[in-house]
């Protein structure tokens, strides 16, 4: 199944874009090599509000989405995941309008550290995000604009979430799932087993528009997500070639899986290396000296 990929997005920097009536997204101007055009935000409701995401310490684009809000009051700020393009501005932005703060808790690996490794392999995490309310798989938060549900799925980060917006067939699906690109998923924020399995979670719910934290939506989403399923199916029988073929290190298996791609990506492909490697690990089908390390060595298990 070819996995093509959605890039022609406007971010109409500034502006409220009317998804579906009462759905509206205002992107942060962020954009970068993660995060695309820059971060979704999205406004749900109209005389009262539900805001998913409120993107980065943003004041240009906080003062976007209050100018958006207009006079409707902010009931619940939801956040998908604790990245500093999506978390930091909800702290703010509650402060400043009285508006609970939702998710499932403060920032935290998928795993524990292993030797040698550090809480700085993390960079982009907000370790600065407490929720008022903590909520977990199948919580309902029954907010005035409508009720919405959370779905729990780590992956791309341990606590990330997406939200389903009940009787509208919208998901609002975080950095799981986005038509311009694969998520990231770098150990030991993050878990490509977890990620796998929360992509099949998807695909047991009914929602068929997925509204992603970065680009356009997601349409026909579980045809695009069977799709994601097969990519990463394709890089591991890669990764396992390359390493049948004598590579033994991360930076020995870009090399050989991702020698088409721009050797300046090459340090983001060797996390997904890593997080493929970790699950082979797992599964048996890799072995190595002791725990999985980035800068380990891997053999096919005999």
């Amino acid at each position: 199944m070819a996995l093509a990929f959605d890039r022609s997005f406007d971010p109409a920097y500034g502006e409220a874009v009317e998804i579906i009536p009462g759905v509206r997204r205002l992107t942060a101007n962020n954009p970068g090599g993660y995060t695309f055009h820059g971060t979704n935000t999205y406004l749900i409701g109209t005389n009262s509000l539900v805001v998913v995401d409120p993107g980065p310490e943003d004041e240009a684009h906080l003062a976007a989405i209050l100018h958006a809000a207009g006079g409707a009051a902010i009931s619940h700020i939801l956040v998908t995941h604790t990245h500093r393009d999506h978390s930091p501005g909800a702290t703010v932005l509650a402060d400043r309008t009285g508006a609970r703060l939702v998710g499932a808790g403060p920032h935290r690996f998928a795993r524990s550290l292993h030797l040698g490794e550090t809480t700085e392999l993390d960079a982009s995490a907000d370790l600065t995000f407490t929720p008022d309310e903590p909520i977990a798989d199948g919580d309902i938060i029954a907010a005035p604009a409508g009720l919405v549900r959370a779905l729990a799925t780590p992956g791309h980060a341990a606590n990330h979430l997406c939200f389903a917006l009940e009787g509208a067939g919208l998901l609002f699906s975080g950095d799981h799932v986005m038509a311009w690109s694969t998520s990231i998923v770098a150990p030991p924020d993050g878990s490509m087993a977890d990620y796998m399995a929360s992509l099949d979670r998807l695909l047991g719910e009914a929602e068929t528009t997925y509204l992603p934290g970065h680009g356009a939506p997601v349409q026909n989403a579980h045809h695009f997500v069977l799709g994601l399923k097969e990519h990463r199916h394709g890089r591991e029988v890669a990764v396992l070639g390359a390493l049948a073929d004598g590579a033994q290190s991360i930076p020995e298996i870009v090399a050989a899986v991702y020698r088409d791609t721009d050797p300046k990506l090459w340090g983001a492909a060797g996390l997904s290396v890593f997080a493929q490697l970790e699950w082979l690990v797992q599964k048996g089908l890799v072995t190595t000296d002791g725990e999985p390390l980035l800068g380990g060595r891997y053999a096919p298990a005999s």
